[in-house]
């Protein structure tokens, strides 16, 4: 059993100085990181695109709707949950 406690006792040196170590090697890369910025007038935009799209350029245009209450004159696309001014309704209906 004490062999295991020593191993423990290994690892949370090894954790701690993995911690440290990080640290270290992070506080210095983000220097070097906004020199380069700086030297290059970099922009957020330039490095990480545009705001809130995980994959440039991935984003796909609008569907146009289908459908219209005529009572309230809201729409939809057909797509996803139906509203409840058409569900369970014959569709052909509302149709544009």
């Amino acid at each position: 059993m004490s062999k295991y406690r020593e191993l423990l006792a290994q690892k949370e040196k090894l954790e701690a100085q993995i911690r440290q170590a990080r640290e270290v090697e992070s506080t210095k890369m983000l220097g070097e990181i906004r020199a380069v910025v700086l030297d290059f007038g970099f922009t957020a935009r330039d490095i990480f695109g545009e705001k809130g799209s995980g994959n440039a350029g991935s984003k796909r245009p609008p569907v146009p709707p289908k459908y219209r209450d005529p009572k309230s004159g809201a729409t939809w696309s057909g797509r996803g949950r139906a509203p409840s001014w058409i569900a369970g309704k014959d569709r052909a209906k509302f149709a544009i």
